[in-house]
């Protein structure tokens, strides 16, 4: 945790006190402006699930990311021909070997001839190992040997050419069949910080053995076994999201519907999951499966958004609706029983056996993704069919349809309501500042909800699916979020109706990305949050639970949402100011008896082009400050390029 900066770290406590006659401040603003608040009528109730989280494996967001395996091609399946990510030691000899499967779902493994002891082989893993003192490590292996050898391997991590063992163990001696091994490796508390460092396993006499299904974890999210990276999670956790909306988009999909994500083949022990080629050019092992996606959600606690397989495949396969489409009917049915189903149920027992008897919270789900881009016109009846089945058995469940109100109304499902419609906008900034003056605010309020399932504001000039985009930064700097942070208050206003949202993509590994803008940035050792990640957080940490009428001005700059906890009075105040001057603005509270004479509030200013990165990790991070002299009228200046949360506490 030390490896990564505290969101709110270092926070320095100010005193802004509020400007007197604006006309005293003159010149910082061609004009002033104001803004009426009413707390007296609330508009509506914001919902309880406007802020989450949507993932998907991109970007190397599970394997080498969030899921903490640090072992790449642990299953020696990610290349037919030759185990990559993999290396002799010495003068050991390896190949793949298809004649001493572990198991069906692992039908390859590694030969290692060791012509004498001191052979081995080591991995390279995701771009390095995180290497930290005082740190355990659990290694956990398959191994069988060949006639006359009776000997046992060496577990090590060293540096990348072998010179220094950071720290080793010893597995127990191995067999002619299959054993598994589980070797605790504890780094010393001198060890300095690094990622060049390599996995080994060395044997002690000449001789042949077999490996399967090669496995180091680090310390993990709650010392879970096939857990999530602490600093990872606790950013998320950080951010308080009320959903995880997975397993996400294009990877539900696939590039082929043999490839979409089969969730049996990601549930009980890892040797019986395959793994898969994802559609963003490398393979997934499937280690983070649907037990660690519904774990990843309650740790975090927020409620699943179940994403399901629905028929169709990124490079054009469909399944006709009918009789073809009831195998994947019923696959999400049983997935469905799999999250809430009782013990007594088939594949409720079979989630008590994989360790959670409880059920999960389910309310959601969405019948595939972007069926937009789907040419045949299938999604409506597609749609149609997987609803009714859903509904028969499940009533209490909402079904998301993937084509929303921001696309073409010949391509939405039109044979049934959805409950809920998921929108994604990939704009530019300036887009997004014009969206938050009002997109949402003529929403009808008879339904369906409005679920924005991807939103990220790009300030460059390739979209993020342009292949040049990897020219650019990974991550979003403050012009975006700036961008980001005035759709957030047009969500936020009309949140009654906007239930759920969530940027994406979540993560990405800066040694190799697929997609930018990209909300939090690591390495194998460290992690930093964008401008826009900060943003976020602070928008959802600061959250009533009615929506309050909050109008700037005429022909004001500003962007604004406003809303209330009922329980207490507090009074939450986002104000964007997207401009590079200062604003001086008078605020006018109204329907509140009193209100407090300071208010704590947290901002968020940097020049458009200021960013984090790893060599400026803190370069853009919230401030909290005091604001003084507050009353039902006062004044209070935004600084330029500035995203501010006031918390007024009223009565």
């Amino acid at each position: 945790m030390a490896d990564i900066p505290k969101p709110m770290h270092p926070m320095k406590s100010q005193t802004i006190r509020t400007l007197l006659p604006l006309a005293m401040c003159a010149p910082l603003w061609a004009q002033s402006t104001s803004l009426t608040i009413d707390a007296a009528k609330p508009l509506g109730k914001v919902s309880p699930t406007h802020h989450g989280l949507m993932t998907e494996e991109i970007n190397y967001c599970y394997d080498g990311g969030l899921y903490a395996e640090l072992i790449r091609n642990r299953a020696f399946l990610d290349d037919p021909k030759e185990p990559v990510r993999w290396s002799a030691i010495a003068g050991a000899k390896i190949r793949l070997d298809a004649s001493q499967p572990l198991s069906k779902a692992l039908p390859v493994s590694l030969k290692l001839d060791a012509a004498a002891a001191g052979d081995g082989v080591s991995n390279s893993g995701y771009w390095g190992f995180p290497v930290k003192p005082s740190t355990t490590y659990r290694a956990r292996f398959h191994a069988k040997a060949a006639p006359g050898f009776k000997g046992a391997l060496k577990v090590a991590i060293q540096s990348e050419d072998g010179a220094v063992t950071f720290v080793e163990g010893k597995s127990g001696e191995l067999a002619a069949d299959w054993k598994s091994f589980d070797v605790a490796l504890t780094t010393n508390a001198d060890v300095k910080p690094t990622t060049k460092a390599r996995f080994a396993l060395i044997a002690d006499q000449p001789g042949t053995v077999w490996l399967s299904l090669v496995s180091l974890f680090p310390p993990t999210w709650k010392d879970r076994p096939n857990g999530l990276r602490p600093d990872l999670m606790q950013m998320l956790v950080d951010m308080k999201p009320k959903f995880l909306r997975f397993p996400g988009g294009n990877y539900l999909e696939g590039d082929t519907i043999d490839l979409r994500f089969k969730w049996k083949e990601t549930i009980g022990p890892l040797t019986e999951r395959p793994g898969h080629q994802g559609p963003w050019g490398y393979r997934s092992t499937d280690g983070m499966g649907l037990m660690e996606f519904l774990l990843w959600a309650e740790d975090m606690g927020a409620e699943p958004v179940l994403g399901l397989y629905a028929g169709y495949s990124l490079k054009g396969a469909y399944v006709k609706p009918g009789k073809d489409l009831e195998p994947f009917v019923e696959e999400a049915l049983e997935e469905i029983e799999y999250v809430i189903g009782p013990v007594t149920s088939k594949w409720g027992a079979r989630r008590a056996k994989d360790g959670h008897p409880e059920p999960f919270k389910l309310r959601y789900v969405e019948i595939g993704n972007e069926d937009w881009f789907d040419k045949s016109g299938s999604y409506d009846g597609r749609y149609a069919q997987f609803h009714d089945a859903i509904k028969k058995r499940y009533p209490q469940l909402k079904c998301i349809s993937s084509i929303g109100g921001e696309q073409p109304e010949k391509l939405r499902v039109h044979s049934r309501k959805p409950d809920v419609l998921d929108e994604h906008f990939y704009r530019t900034a300036e887009t997004f500042l014009e969206m938050g003056r009002g997109y949402y605010d003529k929403a009808d309020r008879k339904g369906p909800e409005i679920f924005v399932g991807e939103w990220a504001a790009h300030e460059t000039p390739h979209p993020p699916w342009d292949p040049k985009a990897k020219q650019d930064p990974p991550t979003p700097n403050m012009k975006a979020a700036l961008g980001d942070a005035a759709f957030m208050t047009n969500m936020e206003r009309n949140s009654d109706i906007v239930t759920m949202q969530c940027y994406a993509p979540l993560f990405v590994n800066l040694n190799e990305r697929q997609w930018r803008p990209d909300l939090i940035g690591y390495d194998a050792l460290k992690a930093y949050g964008s401008p826009s990640y900060y943003t976020i957080r602070m928008f959802s940490n600061n959250l009533g639970d009615v929506i309050l009428d909050a109008k700037p001005a005429e022909g004001s700059k500003i962007h604004v949402s406003a809303t209330r906890e009922t329980k207490t009075g507090k009074v939450f105040v986002k104000l964007v100011n997207a401009t590079d001057q200062e604003c001086p603005l008078e605020i006018d509270l109204k329907g509140v008896k009193s209100v407090a004479p300071s208010a704590k509030a947290e901002i968020l200013s940097a020049p458009s082009i200021a960013t984090n990165s790893f060599a400026e990790p803190t370069n853009v991070v919230p401030r909290e400050i005091e604001i003084e002299g507050v009353k039902p009228k006062f004044s209070y200046t935004l600084p330029a390029s500035s995203i501010i949360v006031m918390k007024l506490d009223t009565k």
